[in-house]
């Protein structure tokens, strides 16, 4: 898969499209993207990610991102 599909399967999914959330593994999106394609097309898009625990959860809108506890 190419990492203009993988961007385009990751932004087509329900979620995305209504400006929620979409959640892939870490280990996915180095493989198929990169961290620093990854970084780039969110910042592009104005979204927000977070990382935890081999996930990467990425907030498809422009809204701060703030964390309730941690």
């Amino acid at each position: 898969m190419s990492p203009e599909t993988w961007f385009r399967h990751l932004f087509s999914a329900q979620s995305a499209r209504d400006g929620g959330v979409v959640r892939r593994k870490v280990r996915d999106m180095e493989r198929m993207v990169g961290r620093d394609v990854f970084t780039a097309e969110i910042r592009r898009r104005g979204y927000s990610a977070v990382e935890n625990a081999g996930q990467v959860i990425v907030f498809c809108n422009a809204e701060p991102v703030r964390v309730v506890v941690g």
